[in-house]
């Protein structure tokens, strides 16, 4: 059997990762959305530079956690307590491992204790149907944003049913 999923805090530390697995996902697994074109490319990285990422850190309405498999990095994501998931990446080897499901469960159980009712996200047309598998239904036509397509997606989120635990959380897959 595999081991689980292990969903943790981003800390300041983290950013140099971060940035590798966003840049690593978008490259990678995004290719058949940005078709290679560099600018899309460079475009979408710069939007989470260590800089950014950095100063997300600090920022008390920005859930930002990292996906861990025996203990090494491999996907990152990202909330605001508007309810708006900002982002969620998984290393191409990952894909399929149950860690974009795990980042999600955990982005959408800090949302709910933070009493959001409905959470939106942008999805790219390749990972739109990880997201209806989620639940997530298209809310809008697609829009063309950075050169790329995308859908607005929602999902309406339960009450909370207990605490949220700010540690180390693992994840069946």
């Amino acid at each position: 059997m595999e081991a689980p999923v292990c969903i943790r805090p981003a800390t300041l530390a983290d950013a140099g990762i971060i940035n590798r697995i966003v840049e690593r996902s978008i490259r990678v697994g995004c290719a058949l959305d940005h078709r290679n074109d560099s600018s899309i490319v460079s475009d979408w990285v710069n939007q989470s530079t260590i800089d950014v990422i950095s100063s997300r850190l600090a920022a008390p309405h920005i859930c930002l956690c990292v996906a861990l498999l025996e203990d090494k990095p491999v996907g990152v994501g990202m909330a605001e307590a508007s309810g708006d998931i900002l982002l969620c990446h998984v290393q191409p080897e990952s894909f399929r491992r149950g860690v974009g499901r795990a980042l999600m469960q955990n982005l959408e159980g800090w949302l709910r204790i933070r009493g959001v009712q409905h959470v939106h996200l942008n999805s790219t047309r390749t990972a739109a149907a990880f997201y209806r598998h989620l639940g997530y239904q298209q809310a809008a036509p697609p829009v063309i944003s950075c050169g790329l397509q995308t859908l607005l997606l929602h999902k309406p989120l339960p009450a909370p049913t207990g605490q949220l635990d700010q540690g180390c959380k693992s994840f069946p897959r």
